[in-house]
């Protein structure tokens, strides 16, 4: 399927390996040239790799966390290549803890990085948007988000949050050509995650075959209704449809990538 999204420019914040490296990468092979924001020493390996396989990549680093950092990224952005239609959002911090562990002040820290950062992001990026007629706006989010858990009460709420601001943001750009959605990944493959399942794994007395892992992870831990953990490209594949023209009639959504999770998550909880 053509996506049309060749010559579109798009901005990935909170890029590193895993999720945020398949979609800049996923975009790029769409013809899309990518600004990341991110980490360093991931990003310019990723624009390196996008570079060599014949794509457009480059980078713009700076703290989405300050109103300065936040403008060094957008300038950048908008110098790389002339503009950005697409801005994707997925810049967060999770930082494990339950409710009478965090003080007061590291609740309102996470806020301003993971909500306060998209408002930046979006007030320095959607007006060149709305000039231009058309433009898309997608926040990458999490499923703890409708079904929180006690060790990171801080970070779900941020997440709710999210979901409605793309509701309110929805409506604010109503008749500009912009859409807004998000999209929530359920349990992903990533080299980080996959760590945190190997240990799983280990402490069950599980085989380390991989296979084996992620089986048994679907039946006895994670209840997947799909028998299978997600992959990578399950969440870059959606974001390069959404991003592109043929979704233009897909607004305001929050999209669950999660192979059943939730439903079956509330499902257990009824039983």
């Amino acid at each position: 399927m053509n996506l049309k999204l060749e010559g579109k420019r798009a901005l990935v914040t909170g890029v590193s390996k895993g999720i945020g490296e398949g979609i800049a990468k996923t975009l790029a092979h769409e013809s899309v040239a990518v600004v990341m924001h991110g980490l360093s020493e991931e990003v310019n390996r990723i624009v390196r790799e996008i570079l060599a396989s014949g794509g457009k990549a480059s980078v713009a680093f700076g703290d989405l966390g300050t109103d300065e950092g936040a403008e060094h990224v957008a300038d950048r952005a908008m110098v790389a290549y002339g503009g950005v239609e697409i801005l994707i959002h997925q810049a967060a911090v999770f930082p494990e803890h339950g409710w009478l562990s965090a003080p007061p002040k590291d609740w309102s820290d996470i806020y301003n990085k993971n909500i306060v950062s998209l408002v930046r992001m979006v007030r320095l990026m959607a007006p060149q948007m709305r000039d231009r007629g058309w433009g898309r706006i997608i926040q990458i989010s999490g499923g703890v988000g409708a079904e929180p858990q006690a060790n990171l009460a801080d970070f779900a709420a941020t997440q709710a949050a999210n979901v409605n601001l793309t509701m309110s943001l929805t409506h604010e750009l109503a008749h500009s050509g912009i859409t807004v959605n998000t999209i929530s990944p359920g349990p992903i493959v990533t080299p980080d995650s996959e760590t945190v399942w190997r240990d799983v794994a280990e402490k069950r007395g599980w085989d380390a075959d991989w296979k084996g892992i992620e089986r048994r992870l679907c039946q006895e831990v994670l209840y997947s209704p799909t028998d299978r953990l997600g992959r990578v490209e399950d969440v870059a594949n959606l974001v390069a449809f959404i991003a592109s023209p043929l979704a233009d009639f897909i607004n305001g959504a929050n999209l669950r990538v999660d192979g059943g999770f939730m439903a079956a998550v509330k499902h257990f909880a009824m039983h």
